[in-house]
């Protein structure tokens, strides 16, 4: 027996009322683009409930759509925030999927919402990576030959079956009862409402076209061997010029040297050709690198998805696009950036450095207790100075506790150590929303959190 008016449901300070709260302040329009405005079709559930609905699971930790469907039915805040529907799976894996960019975007929304409160302080920011699961197995990954040997099997039996069902005819033909004369609107018009029911009942399954994964990754593999065959023909030719850009005359060439392939290298995943396997310390997995930037009020002001183990190249970009997130919602550019030694990468330090952003890595792991060789002059001098400094070292401490606990209470406290849907593209919009929920729940406890005395 439930009270006859929702706001007797929950407490006034519950998550779900702020949820709500926070829904109401975001811009929506890019949903809305999406739907009908001249009230064809069959009515579809209000956007903003369904973004509701999304940011409260992912904040609860509930990411499968079977498992928020069953939610809407038996938690009495997830029936406040759906007014009492109940949208099945199917619906909220289709909102999902139909509004990819959408969905990324609300990290920004959920930025500027903490922006408004005074959350978010950019005097030092910390950019760091995790590994996370992709949703496949490692034991799907298929070499160039093997997926060619399995496409080429394909096509032998569909070539097969057309010959059993159609004997010497094309098999493009009409069909008898279209031949003859009759009624053709009315069985164009069944056949019509046929399809439309099996298109209804496969929306509602998981997609399991093995053959479209092969080919994406069968494309894949082939592109990135014709780059490398590429980049090969452009050194030989300077090569052969035998003069390099600081005017030097170029050695002898060494007998054995590298050798474009015949046919593409590597592996590709038939479960989800856009994961890699990438090196964790306790080994390889199939996944990808979740890259993030947080302030020191663990506010993450950057998400992004990669599919390289190594961080030294996302050192500018994920600034970069910390940056434009900043300046979306208003905030100012941060002062310093602080990050551990995978990310060294005298380019990109320099370049911020030449933007004002004064940026401090480690030029090797705090392990080593002496340099690496080569990493003892320079700007890897230079930074160990100013790391050995009590300015320099006070400010690089921070960097631990502004970034790990991060990434400890997402994957640890909600359980996100594993993607659930496949792809960059839909990772990187799921890793959005993780983070974007991360950022709106320290929003709730700042704004819930009892007034100092």
């Amino acid at each position: 027996m439930l009270a006859p008016d929702m706001r007797d449901w929950l407490p006034e300070g519950h998550l779900a009322w702020f949820v709500l709260d926070a829904v109401a302040e975001m811009d929506l329009s890019a949903f809305y683009a999406a739907y009908r405005r001249d009230g064809w079709g069959r009515p579809a559930y209000d956007p903003a409930m369904m973004v509701a609905l999304l940011l409260y699971a992912y904040a609860r930790a509930e990411r499968s759509s079977r498992g928020i469907e069953r939610r809407c039915g038996e938690d009495v805040a997830y029936r406040v925030i759906t007014a009492n529907q109940v949208p099945d799976h199917a619906t909220i894996a289709r909102f999902r999927r139909d509004h990819e960019d959408a969905i990324a975007d609300l990290f920004t929304e959920v930025l500027a919402l903490c922006a408004k409160a005074g959350l978010v302080n950019v005097g030092v920011i910390a950019v760091d990576g995790t590994k996370l699961h992709a949703n496949a197995s490692d034991r799907s990954n298929l070499t160039y030959e093997q997926i060619a040997r399995e496409l080429l099997e394909q096509a032998e039996e569909i070539d097969r079956g057309e010959d059993e069902r159609f004997g010497e005819a094309r098999g493009d033909e009409l069909p008898p009862e279209l031949r003859v004369s009759g009624d053709r609107r009315k069985r164009l018009a069944a056949a019509r409402r046929l399809l439309d029911d099996e298109r209804e009942a496969e929306a509602e399954q998981v997609p399991r076209e093995r053959i479209s994964r092969l080919k994406q990754g069968e494309r894949r593999l082939r592109e990135e061997w014709e780059l490398d065959e590429r980049v090969n023909a452009e050194y030989e030719r300077w090569r052969e010029r035998g003069i390099s850009v600081d005017g030097r005359r170029l050695g002898r060439r060494d007998p054995d040297h590298y050798r474009h392939p015949e046919s593409p290298q590597g592996i590709a995943n038939s479960t989800d050709p856009g994961s890699r396997k990438v090196k964790t310390p306790r080994g390889y997995m199939q996944g990808y690198n979740a890259q993030a930037v947080a302030t020191a009020e663990q506010i993450v002001v950057a998400a992004e998805v990669t599919v390289t183990s190594s961080d030294s190249t996302h050192l500018a970009p994920m600034i970069t696009a910390a940056c434009e997130e900043l300046h979306a919602a208003g905030i100012k550019p941060p002062e310093v950036v602080v990050a551990d030694a995978g990310y060294w990468n005298g380019a990109h330090i320099e370049h911020l450095v030449n933007q004002g952003i004064q940026t401090l890595v480690c030029p090797e792991a705090l392990k080593r207790k002496t340099p690496r060789p080569g990493r003892d002059k320079g700007l890897y001098a230079f930074m160990r100075r100013v790391l050995e400094s009590e300015a320099g070292h006070a400010l690089y401490k921070q960097r631990q506790v502004m970034i790990e606990p991060v990434f400890a209470h997402i994957k640890h406290n909600r359980r996100a150590d594993r993607f659930q849907r496949r792809g960059r593209a839909a990772c990187r919009s799921e890793w959005r929303l993780i983070t974007a929920t991360h950022n709106l729940m320290k929003l709730h406890r700042h704004q819930t959190a009892p007034a100092a005395a």
